[in-house]
């Protein structure tokens, strides 16, 4: 495989990668896993920073929001229970 671009790393690179996040976390060096609580406030404010984006989007493209929201319903409408 030829590395055209020497600057990016490829399957043919000799190191395992891992993702980032993957591994043990910075504060928790022995590798433990988290609590169930903190899994959960972590995914709770994940998902109130997921619905704030999407309400700002919604102010700022009505246009798009408008049309998101008929689409949805028209899917709603036509869905087989």
């Amino acid at each position: 495989m030829v590395n055209l671009m020497p600057d990016r790393k490829f399957r043919d690179d000799p190191l395992p990668r891992t993702w980032p996040g993957t591994g043990p976390t910075p504060d928790r060096p022995d590798g433990t896993d988290e609590s169930d609580a903190e899994r959960r406030r972590r995914r709770a404010r994940f998902l109130r920073d997921l619905a704030e984006a999407r309400a700002l989007r919604d102010r700022v493209q009505p246009r798009r929001a408008k049309t998101a929201r008929l689409r949805h319903a028209m899917r709603m409408r036509t869905f087989r229970w």
